[in-house]
């Protein structure tokens, strides 16, 4: 049989959780079956590993992206910055085109690239399939990109049914889709604790994402504030990512340019440690004790999620959405953000050992039933030979 050749786009070159998932997945799938390359936007540590398991991993620098935004002005702002990189990288878009002769199936990893697949879709008849991995906010534009993804993709992926059902709220329709979970790597798999973080009497919750708003990172330093002013002193925030301010933020944090400043205004700054961006975030999550997961959106989960509750460790987050963060089940799921309960949270898990092993206990039959290397990578391979 000859193997399907399936070029991969990657966004993020390891750098964030659609990157490290499709990692995952070619590398738990049948060879023989499929001869995949990757295509990564940036420079990251993800080309050696890809290096390691044989797979052909070009850096070919961005391509044109774009995602729809809460906001009317900063919807305009992006597409004009997007049309302004679809010119920049004409010759690079060439080239793709070009490179899809050799290929059965291009596979895009995340919907930002819905241009781009357009593009293909007018000037190719190659079989696309579209991974959507997260939500965005109900606009004009959101249903505009919904449009464009449905008429350039043959095959929708989503991650849970979560963003399922929030893409067709946008009126997303496309010919065939599937829900397929994220694989997470089970702990036999793992390396040892993170060293630099202290491994001493405070209970140490892991918040590991690049600073984004809508993230709610920052709701983590009034968390810190709640605690000191119950006296507890005895836990310690382990937050791994770019922590940089970007952009024009609502009320005092528009005056900072990192949480690291921010949290020494608020009087807190003892109370976290920053890594930055850490190359093997699963080193951080084995030396904490839970994952706090304090987003904006109603979207109590992420990569960083999966591979929590994989290593025993229980999740305190905020959403509806209960597939692996279930509370009283797998960690605590909070239905709104309020700081007191978030902080209460914590502390539950922070002052009862026996109940944070039984939480993780679940968590990790839980991760282990839904999240196999193996079992999802061979859907997303079927997804593939699907549309072909």
């Amino acid at each position: 049989m000859t193997p399907l050749r399936v070029l991969c786009l990657d966004i993020e070159g390891g750098y964030g959780g659609s990157s490290r998932s499709l990692y995952e997945s070619l590398r738990h799938m049948d060879r023989e079956a499929v001869s995949p390359e990757v295509w990564c936007f940036r420079e990251g540590p993800i080309q050696a590993r890809y290096e390691a398991l044989g797979i052909r991993c070009r850096v070919t620098g961005p391509l044109p992206r774009y995602s729809a935004l809460p906001r009317p002005s900063r919807n305009l702002l992006a597409i004009g910055r997007t049309q302004v990189a679809m010119r920049r990288a004409r010759s690079m878009l060439g080239e793709l085109e070009g490179a899809t002769q050799r290929f059965d199936v291009i596979h895009h990893n995340h919907e930002s690239l819905c241009l781009v697949a357009a593009r293909l879709r007018r000037r190719s008849r190659l079989r696309q399939v579209m991974h959507l991995r997260t939500n965005v906010a109900p606009s004009l534009f959101a249903r505009w990109q919904a449009r464009t993804i449905a008429r350039a993709a043959d095959h929708a992926v989503f991650i849970t049914e979560n963003e399922r059902d929030s893409w067709h709220g946008h009126g997303l329709a496309v010919p065939r889709e599937s829900v397929l979970y994220n694989i997470a790597r089970l702990p036999g798999e793992r390396a040892s604790p993170d060293p630099r973080i202290p491994q001493d009497f405070r209970t140490r919750v892991a918040c590991i994402s690049n600073y984004a708003w809508v993230r709610g990172i920052d709701r983590l330093v009034d968390v810190a504030g709640a605690l000191r002013r119950r006296g507890r002193y005895d836990v310690l925030f382990v937050l791994a990512g770019g922590m940089r301010l970007r952009g024009s933020l609502p009320g005092e944090l528009g005056r900072f340019t990192t949480l690291q400043d921010y949290a020494a205004a608020r009087g807190v700054a003892d109370a976290f440690l920053f890594l930055g961006h850490v190359a093997k975030p699963e080193e951080v999550l084995r030396a904490c004790h839970i994952t706090a997961r304090p987003s904006r959106e109603d979207n109590p989960w992420g990569r960083e999620t999966l591979e929590s509750l994989a290593l025993g460790r229980p999740v305190v987050a905020t959403g509806s959405y209960d597939r692996f963060v279930e509370d009283g089940v797998t960690g605590s799921l909070l239905p709104a953000y309020d700081v007191d309960a978030f902080a209460d949270a914590i502390l539950r898990l922070a002052d009862d050992a026996a109940l944070r092993d039984r939480l993780g206990k679940a968590a990790q039959t839980r991760i282990a039933d839904l999240c196999d290397g193996r079992a999802r990578a061979a859907d997303l391979l079927a997804i593939w030979q699907g549309v072909r």
